[in-house]
């Protein structure tokens, strides 16, 4: 139940990152569509951050010590360009347009995310 309830917050966090974030966006014609989407995308998304990213902590931890932990900042939006790509191998309509984009839509996407485990609890 816990991983359905962070999935949909995900799901919720990058539809907002596509009304606030110029450059992300999801192409579909419906709002079932882009529902689903967002679905895939978010679980998607899950499966790089915990796959990769304890690898890449592990790698760069001396960068997240030097940079006082802002190096994740970078790091998540690196994963949010691989998960667009990964997306666009899937034919998912959904594209991050560079990297300011996926930066300014990691921070949007981890706020969210943030807020909403604050309401609904882990």
């Amino acid at each position: 139940m816990k991983i359905i309830i962070k999935i949909l917050a995900v799901a919720a966090a990058l539809w907002v990152a596509t009304k606030l974030v110029s450059g992300i966006t999801v192409t579909t014609e419906t709002t079932t569509m882009q529902i689903g989407t967002l679905l895939a995308v978010a679980l998607l998304f899950g499966v790089i951050n915990t796959v990769l990213k304890p690898i890449i902590k592990t790698l760069g931890c001396a960068f997240y010590v030097l940079t006082l932990g802002l190096f994740a900042l970078v790091v998540n939006a690196g994963l949010l360009l691989l998960t667009s790509w990964i997306a666009a191998q899937a034919n998912l309509p959904f594209h991050v347009e560079g990297f300011w984009a996926a930066f300014w839509g990691a921070i949007v996407v981890g706020v969210v995310s943030w807020l909403l485990d604050l309401v609904f609890g882990d």
